[in-house]
């Protein structure tokens, strides 16, 4: 039991709708519902992400600075994609009903919908998840410090990440107007089996930006 709680209060709950506790949404098909203590005040070291997805949308590149993530499947299929640190190579699992996939805290990873109609719940071991979304890191770090960084022209990386005006979450922004998806992505299922694709040429640190509180959606 929590010891900051008072388990006499009338405040205290112990049931919550997740139905009616909406973080994001991109469509009626893309969404995500949050449970964490805003939500259900007697939650200790537990919260979930409730996703739904359809095929080739992405839960953006992130990182959850404060928690461990445990992906379950519970309908349709996914591809659970992390960047080890220690080995510096993307390692990709494709998991579906019943099947899990777990990413240790603070790694940066992402999820890809290989079927429509699939569903999601991602469980931490802290009562608020929180979050830095790649979305974030590359339309708030300053462009001047990135080109300077990497060696590349300012105007030129300007203009790669102009359509980026907010938080992404779900990709690929609805008002999207790229004529057609990137080939690859017809391909997870059969790329992804093996559960490690080419090398990352470097593990993206994270900490300079301020992270999203979930709770506060």
């Amino acid at each position: 039991m929590a010891k900051y709680m008072d388990y006499t209060s009338p405040k205290t709950k112990f049931t919550a709708d997740v139905n009616k506790s909406r973080l994001f949404t991109k469509d009626r098909n893309n969404y995500i519902n949050v449970l964490g203590i805003a939500q259900l005040n007697t939650l200790e070291n537990i919260s979930l992400l409730d996703i739904y997805i359809s095929k080739n949308n992405v839960i953006e590149p992130h990182v959850h600075q404060n928690a461990a993530e445990l992906v379950y499947c519970i309908s349709g299929a996914a591809t659970v994609s992390l960047l080890n640190p220690f080995t510096k190579q993307i390692q990709n699992y494709p998991i579906t009903p019943g099947q899990v996939a777990n990413v240790p805290q603070g790694w940066w990873h992402y999820e890809v919908a290989t079927m429509d109609n699939t569903h999601l719940l991602a469980i931490f071991d802290a009562k608020t998840p929180e979050v830095i979304l790649g979305s974030d890191l590359l339309r708030l770090t300053p462009p001047d410090l990135m080109a300077h960084t990497y060696c590349m022209d300012v105007n030129t990386w300007k203009k790669a990440i102009a359509p980026i005006k907010e938080s992404v979450f779900i990709g690929p922004p609805e008002n999207c107007n790229r004529n057609q998806q990137p080939a690859h992505y017809g391909n997870y299922e059969q790329n992804y089996q093996s559960g490690y694709a080419p090398q990352a040429s470097a593990y993206q640190q994270a900490y300079p930006f301020s992270p999203h509180y979930m709770q506060g959606y």
